[in-house]
């Protein structure tokens, strides 16, 4: 089996540092953090590397906070995607009906409301950004092309990973083996490695589907994205470079392949019905994606030397935008512990290690897919007395300043205890 490596040769006889089973957008994300710190890191993946970044691949924008930004910027990710990240100044989300219109109640956050006072570090800052996965997958290869301490192996899949007392030692589908003092999963929710660990998880379907595309509008977004709740699900408009949106419509599973079965036209007529007229006429801009749309938690992040991150851990509805934010602070709290663990010449795959990534990230990512969880049951129903208390309860949020600043500094991921990469500093 061929594999394409940045280098000629690659050496599977050392002992490496971290192995990493999936090299998507989390587990690409934490194999050069670590790697730019001075740990040896391999990062396998079944798909190609240059297969990822082909736009056909995956139509999908992210949503980036100002701490993952952070994040970004402290191992020097975003030197090479700043270009492609589009900052989100205002949110504005809003409760809707496709018959009886648009609530008059809503709630706005401003990026400027955010200022505390003049010391306040995110003073003039976005919350946030929007970048297209293929942008930040692009970045990421370029940036472990330039990271000696990393080895990308693809196209390949893990067959088995064997663990004992002192090494974690993942099979490849062609007979070759890894050995390290740590596995990570990072291979999505559906991980294999999860299951073959033995590690349960909780799995609830939303019987609902994302239809993911991009559309392209006459007037400037001027950095807003919109949710709009509707009974059926949410719908995101999310401001990408240019005069660009991104849409994540969350739909009925039952409805969507029909939608998806429309020609360009009546497609946008459709997608116009919950768009509205305020960007001016819209046309499609490449293909159209549906993503089917489920929660998943598992039951513990680690096992003997090998840990969960990402989606293999936790995945969540996009309803917030938070998902990929929750794998970046995976990444970073992960990071951070197992550089330290280098630094002091301890094990790194120990289950001390381990224990204390649990421990700092299991409690934000389970509460954050419960609100989630919670407001998507909220929203995507058609009850008039639910309707009237959560619009006046939108309006009544949006009045409360303080209570909005404590909400967007969540929303930016800069609040409770952080990790030294969230506060923009080297590892």
């Amino acid at each position: 089996m061929k594999n394409n490596n940045k280098k000629s040769i690659i050496n599977l006889d050392k002992r490496f540092d971290v192995v990493i089973c999936g090299g998507g957008l989390v587990g690409m994300t934490l194999g050069c953090a670590l790697a730019d710190a001075g740990v040896d890191v391999a990062i396998i993946d079944k798909d190609e590397f240059k297969i990822q970044d082909n736009p056909e691949y995956d139509g999908r924008a992210s949503a980036i906070s100002y701490g993952s930004a952070q994040v970004f910027k402290s191992m020097g990710l975003w030197d090479y995607l700043h270009d492609d990240a589009s900052p989100i100044n205002d949110i504005r989300v809003v409760d809707g009906h496709m018959i009886d219109g648009i609530s008059p109640l809503f709630l706005h956050y401003d990026h400027v409301d955010l200022n505390i006072d003049d010391q306040d570090d995110t003073k003039d800052t976005p919350f946030g950004y929007i970048i297209e996965n293929r942008a930040t997958r692009n970045a990421l290869h370029k940036l472990a092309k330039s990271l000696p301490n990393l080895t990308e192996i693809s196209p390949v899949s893990v067959k088995q990973l064997k663990t004992d007392q002192n090494s974690a030692v993942v099979i490849l589908d062609d007979d070759r083996e890894i050995c390290a003092a740590l596995a990570i999963a990072a291979d999505g929710k559906f991980s294999q490695l999860r299951k073959a660990a033995g590690i349960k998880s909780t799995n609830w379907d939303y019987d609902q589907t994302a239809i993911v595309c991009t559309v392209e509008h006459q007037c400037d977004h001027a950095g807003v994205a919109v949710e709009l709740f509707l009974p059926n699900g949410p719908f995101a408009m999310l401001p990408m470079t240019g005069n660009r949106s991104n849409i994540i419509w969350s739909e009925r599973r039952d409805l969507v392949e029909d939608y998806m079965k429309l020609d360009d036209t009546a497609f946008l007529q459709e997608l116009s019905k919950r768009f509205g007229d305020w960007l001016g006429d819209i046309k499609l801009i490449g293909p159209k994606f549906a993503y089917p749309l489920s929660l998943s938690l598992a039951e513990t992040y680690i096992s003997n030397r090998m840990a969960l991150i990402g989606d293999a851990g936790h995945s969540i509805h996009p309803i917030a935008g938070q998902g990929f934010n929750l794998g970046i602070r995976d990444v970073a709290a992960m990071a951070e512990i197992l550089v330290d663990a280098k630094k002091l010449g301890l094990d790194m795959g120990s289950n001390i290690i381990l224990q204390n990534y649990q421990r700092r990230r299991r409690f934000d990512n389970i509460m954050l897919a419960a609100v989630c969880d919670g407001l998507l049951r909220l929203f995507s129903n058609d009850i008039k007395p639910l309707r009237m208390m959560r619009d006046i309860g939108l309006g009544m949020v949006n009045k409360i300043n303080p209570l909005k600043r404590i909400l967007m500094r969540h929303a930016m991921g800069i609040s409770g205890d952080l990790p030294r990469m969230v506060k923009g500093d080297k590892l």
